[in-house]
């Protein structure tokens, strides 16, 4: 199969790349790239006015299988991953068995390449059951293919023990990614602790429930040696934090999500007495739970710190942490609604729409936070579309507006809060491996 893309703007930031140019890919494989390239292949892709770059990476996703494929599962979160723009992703281990072991590792990654989509790593729990008791087989997971560990969904509060984790991650030479969250703080929290959560009687989360545990594993990364990365930060003062890790030569990471960068508590909305009757709510509905994520949504002053540390090169990796639920899943009160959103399909469009738009990223730093980057952290051998590497590329109009519909989402996952959101940017194909994965042309 040869693919020729032709007129695109092609932003590789592996290169500095940023031109018109023509892009020829013959099997799985980059084979030349520069103006009046060569012109005769199975299909030609005019990508007038679109920018050509690497496939995107996320390296926090929930495909909840096994175990809970009634809200996604390989298959349809492969092709959700695609609609967006992905190329490779890391899906988290809190599955149902936990991914703890060998056996679920193979079961995950034998699922994706039967499926022939897009790039599945499958990331090890650290203990056991992830109940944060005992260590799991975490040499026989990264031997069975796992790229990194993690406790995402929860934090290993046994400090000692995490050592020890980091400790062997280090010796493993991969990357822990931390869900940071002081379980003991909770209190049973649902939504950021400010005026807000006072206005909806809502029981709140603090900024300390997440800086207390960044610290501490920046401590414990300095100490072990571990690469450590912080996943979903929300807060000002993670940024603050991971500024000075790195300037100390701490190896640390870190990600921010587009709700995040997009969204405020003040956004979170209450249902209107209309609205519950056009959805059949249950009668104590008392808020939006597609607003309920974990981390929280935060504050103007967090939002602003965010933005500026992705600007500023200290926030490293925009993720998704594309977390599906079911309708019924998600159709009750803020208090016992599961935390999380779907993102795989919105975080390309967002991300253009806030930050390039908005003046805090450039195309190319856009390509390196969702490309670039993450391919060098965990690491692979993507995120460059150079003559000779894998043909994992994403076309994206930077000039469409459209209203984000997720009735149309490929995910099983409809739990968004950005429906009928308008946006500008859009994914127009995805080709991974030197394979249209998906096309909207």
């Amino acid at each position: 199969m040869s693919i020729f893309i032709q007129n695109g703007q092609v932003i590789n930031p592996a290169t500095g790349t940023n031109e018109v140019l023509d892009l020829y890919i013959e099997g799985d494989r980059v084979v030349s790239l520069g103006k009046n390239a060569k012109r005769d292949a199975d299909r030609v892709i005019d990508a007038t006015g679109c920018f050509v770059m690497p496939g995107f990476i996320d390296m926090h996703v929930h495909f909840r299988d096994p175990g809970f494929t009634e809200k996604e599962d390989i298959i349809t979160g492969m092709a959700a991953a695609a609609h967006g723009g992905y190329t490779t992703v890391l899906t988290m281990p809190n599955t149902k068995p936990v991914c703890d072991c060998k056996d679920v590792v193979n079961y995950v990654h034998e699922k994706a390449a039967n499926g022939s989509c897009i790039n599945v790593l499958q990331v090890g729990a650290v203990t056991k059951g992830q109940k944060g008791e005992e260590l799991s087989d975490i040499e026989g997971m990264v031997s069975a293919g796992s790229p990194a560990i993690s406790e995402d969904g929860k934090s290993v509060m046994n400090a000692e023990l995490y050592r020890e984790a980091m400790e062997i991650a280090a010796k493993l030479d991969i990357p822990v990614l931390a869900h940071c969250e002081d379980i003991n703080m909770v209190c049973g929290g649902v939504m950021n602790a400010d005026s807000k959560a006072k206005e909806l009687n809502m029981p709140g989360i603090t900024n300390a429930v997440e800086d207390v545990i960044i610290a501490r594993d920046i401590l414990l990364a300095k100490e072990t040696g571990a690469r450590l990365h912080l996943c979903h930060c929300s807060t000002a003062d993670s940024v603050k934090m991971v500024e000075l890790a790195k300037k100390e030569g701490i190896s640390v990471s870190a990600e921010v999500c587009p709700h995040h960068f997009t969204l405020t508590s003040d956004d979170i909305r209450e249902y209107a007495p209309e609205m519950i009757s056009a959805v059949r709510v249950p009668s104590d509905m008392d808020a939006d739970t597609n607003y309920k994520m974990n981390p929280p949504l935060r504050t103007k002053k967090d939002v602003e710190a965010l933005k500026a540390g992705l600007r500023d090169g200290i926030m490293d990796v925009i993720s998704t942490d594309h977390a599906p639920h079911t309708f019924d899943d998600k159709n009750t009160s803020m208090k016992k609604a599961p935390f999380g959103i779907v993102g795989l399909e919105t975080a390309a469009s967002l991300t253009y729409s806030e930050l390039v738009l908005g003046g805090y990223l450039t195309p190319m730093q856009m390509a390196e936070k969702m490309s670039y980057n993450p391919a060098k952290l965990i690491p692979v051998d993507k995120g460059d579309i150079s003559e000779g590497k894998i043909a994992d590329i994403v076309i994206f109009d930077p000039n469409e507006t459209y209203t984000i519909d997720k009735d149309k989402f490929a995910s099983k996952g409809k739990n968004t809060p950005f429906h009928g959101r308008t946006v500008t940017g859009k994914v127009k194909c995805t080709i991974c491996g030197g394979n249209v994965v998906y096309s909207d042309f």
